[in-house]
């Protein structure tokens, strides 16, 4: 049997400790279970009171989203918990507008370069995890405010639904006009010129953005926030724009993993060879593996490893329940 890789191997970002990472995700999966079944002691309404600890939830489930792809949990895994993320922003929304008393209100700020940043984020991920089912949600969302007023929103929507609007006027300048530029040049060498020039401009352009310089206090002492640096719109522009990545992949800020992840998924034969979809495959514990090769579960990060056909397949105690492994569509062995 194939053995473990380290978590060094793992992680996908180098300012993150295997320690850190042991410490923050299990204090932020305490954080999100918390504030979704209690309200916030701030607040002068009962309404706001619930939109706060759902905001508070919502940020948590973003960053917790985020640190386990920095600390190399699987894409399969990560796919599998995305919807999690959706269902937390839709949550908020309902909580804000009916806070608000708005029924237009949306749960993001796009003139806060943070707020701005993690809505591109969810957007691109419908796309580099295939889950653009998910957009008309996210639209639903945000579109009775900023419907026709940003290009990069409308462009990334475009991608995956029909009847978006063409316009050109966009929140924030720096670093985003590099990227809008990237959907219009003539040539791919140009688009390609555009993505590099956004990802060395992403991190400066962050810098009032929350755990902007968290990676320096990435520690228990000091209480770090760091869950990672990745400009995922990047990705999701190179995905879409069928761009050849092999001049910036290794940037440290380009999560190249998702992009192999969306074409691999795209162009993929089924887990049986028959072209389904090749996360169909799954087994309860207690039961026998059904196939030879590496799995895993949401109910354990880090879970992936291999089983012999006829295995059965272990339970994890957890807080997600029955544990249900799913087959990894990336079948290769470990780095060693």
């Amino acid at each position: 049997m194939p053995e473990m890789s380290t978590f060094e191997e793992r992680r996908r970002q180098r300012f993150l400790s295997e320690q850190y990472y042991n410490w923050l995700l299990p204090q932020t999966t305490d954080e999100i279970e918390y504030w979704e079944k209690h309200d916030s002691p701030n607040g002068s309404t009962e309404a706001e009171k619930k939109a706060l600890a759902a905001l508070i939830r919502l940020q948590e489930v973003h960053n917790r989203f985020l640190l386990q792809y920095t600390g190399g949990v699987g894409l399969a895994e990560l796919r599998e918990e995305f919807p999690l993320l959706v269902d937390t922003l839709e949550r908020y929304t309902t909580l804000h507008r009916a806070e608000k008393q708005d029924d237009g209100m949306p749960p993001l700020r796009f003139g806060e370069i943070g707020h701005y940043e993690q809505t591109m984020q969810v957007i691109s991920l419908c796309h580099l995890l295939h889950r653009t089912d998910l957009l008309p949600r996210i639209a639903d969302m945000f579109d009775p405010f900023y419907r026709a007023q940003d290009t990069l929103y409308e462009d990334l929507l475009a991608y995956g639904m029909d009847d978006r609007y063409d316009v050109d006027k966009w929140f924030h300048d720096k670093p985003y006009r590099l990227l809008i530029n990237s959907f219009y040049r003539d040539t791919e060498e140009e688009s390609i010129d555009d993505i590099k020039a956004y990802l060395e401009a992403w991190y400066p352009a962050m810098k009032d953005a929350p755990g902007h310089d968290s990676h320096l206090k990435a520690n228990e002492e000091e209480g770090g926030s760091y869950v990672g640096y990745w400009a995922i719109e990047a990705a999701a522009a190179t995905f879409l724009l069928e761009l050849n990545d092999s001049s910036y992949r290794d940037h440290l800020l380009y999560p190249k993993d998702l992009v192999d992840f969306a074409r691999s998924f795209q162009v993929g034969q089924g887990a049986d060879g028959d072209g389904a979809n090749r996360l169909s495959l799954r087994c309860e514990a207690g039961q026998p593996c059904p196939r030879a090769g590496y799995w895993m579960t949401p109910a354990k990060a880090g879970s992936r490893r291999h089983f012999q056909e006829g295995d059965v397949m272990p339970a994890i105690v957890s807080d997600y329940g029955s544990t249900i492994w799913q087959w990894d569509n990336d079948q290769s062995d470990p780095k060693l």
